[in-house]
């Protein structure tokens, strides 16, 4: 009799016998066009070479907490993967890890975080936590403290998916924080839909006048990024530039603008 596991058995199983995958989606700085950080993210492909959708098994780890051990596994994989491109490519490059709300809560956070720089030997400036708007609220004073803490150790933080979580002004300027980002929301319809014009020009003139860096999400066309450049944002992900790749494919996109050095015989 053929029976299916649940899911946080599958999810289990899956990380056990090492099904899960990083992506990596170039971060573009868009004055120079340069690759200049990858956001890691998370794939878990199946049998019909077909990938699970991620909000669906991400939702499910979540809710089951399992997203402590695998967002662990992320951090591990992916700091110790772009550790290793800075010795091929240069060391300017960053790398961003969404932190879920679970993650962001445990208790255990800080120590694994400085165990995973210290065994990969990647300097702290060189890695980037992201949380969305709505985790940073859901307890806005524990959420200072624990970023506050974070900084200490010499991280870069940012708030992912600004303008949709409803955050209060007060507690932004607050925030430990050195970026925002766009949510894609936003960034679709420019620059055709005036109101939408005026959200990002708003968001971008804000964090500036905050401090802060800003990051378009879902840049898809050259229109799109001429205005956010034209505007000020410093950086952008999307499909105009590249969708998350998979490890050789990141490494052939960079190789083209960072040529390692021929080894002197």
């Amino acid at each position: 009799m053929s029976f299916r596991l649940p899911m946080h058995q599958r999810l289990s199983n899956a990380l056990t016998y090492g099904e899960f995958r990083i992506f990596y989606q170039p971060v573009i700085d868009l004055q120079t066009g340069r690759i200049v950080g990858a956001e890691a993210l998370c794939r878990w492909p199946q049998r019909d070479d077909t990938f699970s959708p991620p909000e669906t098994f991400i939702t499910q780890a979540e809710t089951s907490g399992f997203i402590v051990q695998l967002g662990e596994w992320v951090l591990r994989t992916a700091v110790t993967q772009m550790s290793e491109w800075h010795k091929r490519f240069g060391d300017d490059l960053q790398l961003a890890v969404n932190l879920s709300g679970r993650q962001f809560l445990h208790y255990n956070l800080l120590k694994s975080i400085e165990d995973t720089i210290r065994a990969s030997k990647l300097h702290p400036s060189k890695l980037e936590f992201e949380i969305t708007e709505t985790v940073a609220m859901q307890n806005a004073e524990d959420t200072i403290g624990i970023l506050r803490q974070l900084k200490t150790i010499g991280i870069d933080l940012a708030l992912d998916d600004f303008g949709t979580g409803y955050s209060s002004l007060a507690y932004l300027k607050r925030f430990p924080i050195d970026k925002l980002k766009i949510d894609k929301a936003f960034v679709r319809d420019i620059p055709d839909d005036a109101n939408d014009l005026a959200i990002v020009s708003a968001i971008i003139a804000m964090a500036h006048a905050l401090g802060l860096r800003v990051q378009a999400e879902g840049v898809e066309t050259q229109a799109q990024a001429d205005f956010l450049r034209d505007c000020g944002c410093e950086l952008a992900q999307g499909y105009l530039f590249a969708r998350a790749l998979p490890v050789d494919e990141f490494e052939a996109m960079i190789s083209k603008e960072r040529p390692q050095p021929s080894v002197q015989a």
